[in-house]
């Protein structure tokens, strides 16, 4: 009986030192496919194991998307997922985002500095400034080369110059180059006299600004705002004025250059030089050639006496574009507005006026070369409207108006579309700007991502997760992310958005099956140049096929757009330096052969001409992108 137990114990100990060799040995290959030794409970190596587990095929596991994988520690991602849990993750959210590689913004302190004197603050970043030079007399203050080339700087001006006299305020080159821009200035001025505000060259060419001006100006006597070059080559982002220059006496503000050449950028003024006295406001060369600008005046200039508006040369030369004036001048007095060269858009866009002028005294309206697809709803009495060179609108459908060969390369990036016939061996074309922009981020773990809030219903959880204050940068971020994975999808579509990788690769295999292969365009190398396309492969043999692409999505954590594109062809290219001939990177392209369902006013139709369900467009995938197809 004795020897029979032992033989057992033997047995099992056998068998015990079986399985965990063979676990060791798994967790071991699973450690050598991450290119490294990983902690085998890492959420790396949980992340080699699921793509092990969920792919069936022998293809070489992608590294840049195993790269993305959650850099946080098994020790910490247990720690965290508790805490996610219960709700408490905000508690510790500066180490959970370090700690997980996330997007977060500093939390600012109010600032105690007292500056008695005129000050110069030269390379500046994220301070916020409170009650800063309130009953200053005199002086001038100067920001320049302020947050300069920063990633994502967070500065707030709040109460800044409140009650001063004849005191000057200077801001150039401020937060110029900057990444995902957070700028507040709040009460600023109120009640000041004299004096200027000079924002000069003010967030130049930044990447996804949040500027926001409250209560500016408000009961300001005689000061004037200048805001020359401002937001000039900006990329997507939204500027507020709301409730600028409110009871204000004699202030002249003046918009030059305002948004110039930026792409997708939306301005609201809200309450604009509201009940203000002798105000005159000029806008010169306010959005022009933008791409597809949305500005909103709404409340702009109501209840003003003697105000002179002046619009000149307003979104001239822009693309598509969408203006709503709600309200504006609305029982004033003596008001002369002239809108001169105003909406001259090379594609179609839509102006809307709604209760413009309604219950005015003594205005004077002026439209002088006035663009086409204008509604006015509500609006003054026709004998103070003067209409010169108003343009009708085309009845062309369907097509893109013809642009000249510079307003196209300054909308749509040369290589940014092409079509499928320049994918052969020997053809040089120029490579559109592939680099990714957003801020660098990892994805979180499944098992802390499923315990978060992901919708519009539960904003309110998000904010107080991720402290987003409201009407703050991060506010939008979120609200912008969900509301694009909340909309629904076109027709043939199937989308979702993933925040893990396991997600992702749940979705694809979903759509396509588990026999999948996923690619991405090896490097950024010739983009912005050149290059020689090299061997060409088509995927599937070239037939048409289907395939799953993800997009980024600006977000805290790395979230992706994963949606199904049927009708597709997809090709793979060594692009090669056109001079030497030398391989300099391996791009990945994708033909979309059925465009029938896109807007007329889409960039690639810009570019190559035509129009919807009339011609392929093709594009790279872009650095951080990635499609997903079946294997070969």
């Amino acid at each position: 009986m004795q020897q029979h137990t032992q033989l057992s114990l033997v047995t099992h100990l056998s068998l015990f030192f079986i399985l965990f060799s063979s676990l060791n040995v798994a967790l071991t290959a699973a450690g050598r496919n991450l290119g490294a030794v990983e902690n085998p409970f890492s959420p790396k190596a949980y992340l080699a194991r699921y793509w092990n587990k969920e792919v069936r095929n022998d293809a070489e596991k992608p590294s840049f998307l195993l790269s993305k994988a959650s850099p946080l520690t098994a020790v910490d991602s247990a720690a965290f997922a508790k805490l996610a849990s219960q709700n408490g993750l905000s508690s510790k959210l500066p180490e959970f985002c370090a700690s997980a590689n996330l997007l977060c913004f500093s939390d600012l302190g109010q600032s105690l500095e007292k500056h008695d004197k005129d000050s110069t603050f030269t390379t500046y970043a994220a301070k916020n400034f409170t009650n800063y030079g309130t009953d200053r007399l005199a002086g001038v203050d100067s920001f320049k080369n302020y947050s300069i080339d920063e990633n994502l700087p967070v500065d707030s001006f709040r109460r800044y110059s409140r009650d001063s006299v004849n005191h000057k305020d200077q801001f150039t080159n401020y937060a110029s180059g900057g990444n995902v821009v957070d700028q507040s200035f709040n009460s600023y001025a109120g009640g000041a006299t004299s004096g200027t505000g000079e924002f000069k060259k003010y967030a130049d060419s930044v990447n996804v600004p949040n500027l926001r001006f409250n209560s500016y100006s408000d009961d300001s006597n005689g000061r004037a705002q200048s805001f020359t070059s401002y937001t000039e080559n900006g990329n997507a982002g939204d500027q507020s004025f709301t409730s600028y220059s409110k009871n204000g006496n004699g202030a002249p503000n003046e918009f030059t250059g305002y948004g110039t050449s930026s792409n997708v950028v939306g301005s609201g003024f809200t309450g604009y030089g509201e009940t203000g006295n002798g105000a005159n406001d000029k806008f010169n060369n306010y959005g022009k050639d933008m791409n597809n600008p949305v500005n909103r005046f709404k409340s702009y200039g109501d209840g003003g006496n003697a105000a002179v508006e002046t619009f000149t040369s307003y979104r001239d030369k822009a693309n598509v574009g969408e203006d709503s004036f709600q309200s504006y001048a609305k029982n004033s007095n003596g008001e002369k507005i002239n809108f001169a060269n105003y909406g001259k858009s090379f594609n179609v866009g839509f102006d809307k006026f709604t209760g413009y002028g309604k219950g005015a005294q003594g205005q004077s309206i002026g439209f002088k070369i006035y663009g086409v697809n204008n509604s006015f709803s509500d609006y003054a009495k026709k004998e103070s409207i003067s209409f010169k060179s108003y343009t009708k609108a085309s009845s062309g459908k369907g097509t893109t108006m013809a642009a000249s060969g510079s307003l196209v390369k300054r909308w749509v990036e040369p290589g940014k579309f092409f079509r499928e016939s320049m994918l052969k061996k020997g053809v040089v074309m120029p490579m559109p700007d592939i680099q990714d922009k957003m801020p660098k981020r990892s994805f979180l773990p499944r098992a802390i991502s499923s315990k978060l809030p992901f919708a519009t219903s539960k904003i309110a959880e998000l904010k107080q997760i991720f402290h987003a204050d409201d009407n703050s940068t991060m506010e939008k971020i979120i609200l912008d992310a969900l509301q694009e994975c909340e909309r629904a999808p076109s027709a043939g579509e199937t989308k979702r958005c993933v925040g893990s990788a396991e997600d992702m690769i749940d979705f694809a295999t979903t759509v396509l099956g588990r026999n999948v292969v996923v690619r991405s365009t090896e490097n950024v190398n010739g983009a912005k140049h050149n290059v020689m396309i090299g061997s060409v492969k088509g995927i599937n043999g070239g037939k048409v096929t289907q395939s799953v692409s993800c997009h980024q999505s600006l977000f805290p954590y790395l979230l992706y757009y994963c949606h199904s594109v049927p009708k597709v062809r997809v090709y793979e290219a060594d692009l090669l330096d056109p001079l030497s001939k030398a391989k300099i990177n391996h791009g990945v392209a994708i033909c979309h052969l059925d465009t029938s369902a896109w807007s007329p006013t889409h960039g690639s139709f810009m570019a190559l001409g035509s129009g919807p369900g009339r011609i392929e467009v093709c594009h790279w995938i872009f650095q951080n992108d990635m499609t997903w197809a079946i294997a070969d």
